[in-house]
C-alpha cells in the first residue's frame, strides 16, 4: 500500500493511529484482550478458520473495477473497497459467494441478472 493511501485510511475513524504506532505488540494484544465484544480468537479458532477469498485477486482475475465488480454481483460497493483494504473481511455466507463468483462468474452473472422466472435477462441488467 502507498504511503498516501495508508494516510488516507488513518484518517478514518476515532482511531487514535499514532498512539498505535508507539504501542508495542505486548501492549496492543492487552488493549485487545481488555475488550470484552471482541477478543482476540484463541489458537485453535483462527486453526478452524479456512482461508478469506482475496477479493481484489478475484476482481482483477475478471478484468473489473469495483465498481464493475460490486454491480455484476450484486455487492456493495463500499463492502468490496473495505474487504480489499482490509478494514473488514467478509461474513461466513459472502467467502462462499465469493468462492462461487470466483469459480463460475458468468454462471453467476447469468442467475443474478435473469428474470425471476429464468426466462432471460432482467429488465436492468
Amino acid at each position: 500500500m502507498s504511503k498516501r493511501a495508508d494516510d488516507e485510511n488513518r484518517n478514518e475513524g476515532a482511531t487514535d493511529w499514532e498512539r498505535v504506532d508507539r504501542m508495542t505488540d505486548e501492549e496492543i494484544e492487552a488493549a485487545a484482550r481488555s475488550d470484552a465484544d471482541c477478543e482476540p480468537l484463541t489458537p485453535a479458532e483462527l486453526s478452524s478458520l479456512g482461508p478469506v477469498p482475496e477479493v481484489k485477486q478475484i476482481r482483477l482475475r475478471l478484468g473489473m473495477t469495483q465498481e464493475q465488480f460490486a454491480e455484476a454481483f450484486g455487492l456493495s460497493l463500499a463492502s468490496v473497497r473495505d474487504w480489499e483494504q482490509g478494514r473488514y473481511e467478509p461474513d461466513k455466507s459472502v467467502r462462499s459467494f465469493l468462492r462461487v463468483i470466483s469459480a463460475l462468474p458468468d454462471a453467476v452473472q447469468s442467475v443474478l441478472h435473469s428474470r425471476p422466472d429464468g426466462s432471460g435477462p432482467s429488465p436492468a441488467g
